[in-house]
């Protein structure tokens, strides 16, 4: 499957009774890096994260998760009166007024300044509850985020097989005049051997010309590469539908393209042959350049 690892997904919720935001994007890497911010409360269970992206489908990319949520303790905090403690300030103060002869300013907020007085008592964690409604927050941001992984590539996929199948055209180019130049560089050879031999008034062998031509012809034929670079393309396309993940298969099947290519360029001295291999290997490395973003 064509998904790029390159994607941004955003959600505003409310749920289980708390407004969340949460954000995900990606650049491509080469393995599945997680980064998590999320609320303090929360920030025990991020562990559970690269497990659920990996659940989904995520395997590789920079993933930058970020998940807040609005009052996530304060609605469920409990608020109390230490009155042991309340009772002793307000004694101490009472005492600082007598000794000192002080105005006497002892009032509910002159005490209620002093926030020792209070107590706050924070629910306890509940592993199961908190991820229950953190995954939903993440199942909602992924289900963003892997539509546009999915749309992009879509794209991806979309320009590659075009450029794919101007590669293919050039090989086929590239056979045909392979096969036109061998058959007449071999005429050429036998002419220019015979005319050699003549000169210097050397009886000819027409068997050994013969076998002479066809070395000559056997160590620059390009049928095997050629054969191998149709059946690489064929294999590149045939991933390119296949619903798992593609960007290393692909990697590779690009490197022998580009052996291919080479091998090619290297035994062919026609110049219109050698513009053709110029021009795959540019769109080659276009390719390539467009498969690093590939999951």
């Amino acid at each position: 499957m064509i998904a790029s690892m390159t994607a941004f997904g955003r959600i505003r919720q409310t749920i289980d009774g708390l407004n969340i935001t949460a954000e995900i994007k990606s650049v491509n890497g080469r393995y599945l890096d997680c980064n998590c911010r999320l609320p303090k409360p929360w920030a025990y269970l991020e562990e559970k994260i690269k497990p659920f992206l990996l659940e989904a489908g995520v395997t590789r990319g920079k993933i930058d998760l970020y998940v807040s949520c609005e009052d996530l303790r304060a609605a469920t905090a409990v608020l109390s009166l230490d009155k042991a403690y309340a009772g002793q300030y307000v004694a101490a103060l009472r005492q600082l007024r007598d000794e000192f002869g002080l105005p006497d300013d002892i009032t509910t907020m002159s005490v209620a300044a002093n926030q020792d007085v209070f107590s706050v008592a924070a629910p306890e964690e509940d592993p199961d509850r908190d991820w229950q409604t953190l995954k939903k927050a993440v199942s909602a941001v992924l289900e963003v985020f892997l539509r546009s992984r999915e749309d992009e590539g879509g794209r991806l996929k979309a320009d590659i097989l075009k450029k794919l199948e101007g590669i293919g055209s050039r090989v086929e180019q590239i056979a045909k005049k392979s096969e036109s130049d061998i058959t007449g560089y071999r005429e050429k050879l036998a002419d220019r051997v015979r005319q050699a031999l003549q000169d210097n008034k050397i009886s000819i062998d027409e068997s050994r010309i013969l076998t002479e031509c066809a070395i000559y012809a056997d160590r620059v034929a390009i049928d095997e590469e050629l054969v191998r670079l149709r059946s690489h393309i064929e294999a590149f396309t045939a991933i390119c539908d296949d619903p798992s993940p593609a960007g290393k298969r692909l990697d590779f099947l690009l490197q022998e393209m580009n052996r291919e290519v080479n091998t090619i360029g290297s035994k062919c001295s026609d110049a219109e042959i050698a513009h053709m291999v110029v021009d795959i290997k540019n769109e080659l490395e276009k390719i390539r350049e467009q498969v690093q973003n590939i999951e």
